[in-house]
């Protein structure tokens, strides 16, 4: 007769615990970034409550089309968002432009100014917004005697820094379906991160527009939206396909992390 090895309590208690565990995963998940975006929405608050303390703030209401600044013109002002949704645009000497940022609530924009006393790009608004524009001059001097406004304004470079690494990340190493996700993964976080609703977003950008920022053309910006919705991870609240809802926000990074894995196979030569 052969021997029958019963599962000791020790040995079942592991894989109860990994399976208790991988259950609550999707929970986890989603109360971290739960906290991740009031955590967020506080701090575009307190600075923006810091800028109106410490500085002198030139207020200016633009609407669709209109321009914070444009490319060439001389760098004297670092401009904060109140409101509304911009994009940053590079234009070529042949005059080719490429769509290289999104900006919203709390963001700086014009640090590329700096350098060479000249802004880069131009800035442009997508719909109504309100900008906040503040002496480069003034506000170093307020940052001399305001420590708290000297760590915004390291903080505000900061993240300029890595949206721009996340961007080129996503760009060389997700295929088109997942760059399109993540592209709508982060226009939601970004509006949670303002306190406004994400399950509900309308692009302020046209299909052509959000390819030239993904780097692929409008017919597979079209093509990955409708695989999306086919799929249930997006709707489509009107005919023309702008107003976009979302029913799990996690979903699509779920999609992307799931595209991510053969696609980040890179060979350095």
């Amino acid at each position: 007769m052969y021997a029958v090895e019963t599962p000791s309590a020790s040995n079942v208690q592991p894989t109860l615990r990994t399976v208790r565990s991988n259950a609550d995963e999707p929970r986890r998940r989603s109360a971290w970034k739960e906290s991740e975006m009031t955590a967020a929405c506080e701090r575009i608050t307190r600075q923006l409550q810091l800028l109106r303390d410490e500085v002198a703030i030139q207020r200016r209401v633009l609407h669709t089309g209109d321009k914070i600044y444009q490319a060439g013109q001389a760098f004297g002002a670092l401009h904060v968002l109140h409101s509304g949704c911009f994009k940053t645009v590079n234009v070529a000497a042949d005059g080719r432009e490429q769509v290289v940022g999104l900006h919203f609530k709390g963001d700086w924009l014009g640090f590329d100014g700096i350098a060479r006393g000249r802004y880069g790009c131009d800035a442009v608004a997508m719909d109504t917004g309100e900008v906040w524009s503040i002496s480069y001059d003034a506000l170093l001097q307020a940052a001399a005697r305001q420590p708290a406004l000297l760590a915004a304004l390291h903080d505000a470079m900061s993240r300029e820094i890595s949206r721009d690494r996340d961007s080129l990340l996503s760009l060389c190493t997700l295929s088109a379906d997942a760059r399109v996700a993540d592209f709508l993964r982060y226009w939601a976080e970004s509006l949670a991160q303002r306190g406004l609703r994400s399950d509900h977003i309308t692009l302020r950008m046209t299909r052509a527009e959000i390819g030239n920022y993904l780097g692929m053309t409008l017919e597979t910006v079209s093509r990955a939206l409708s695989r999306m919705a086919s799929e249930g991870l997006i709707r489509f609240a009107d005919k023309s396909r702008r107003d976009i809802l979302i029913p799990d926000v996690g979903g699509l990074m779920t999609f992307v992390e799931g595209c991510a894995p053969a696609s980040r196979k890179v060979t350095l030569q």
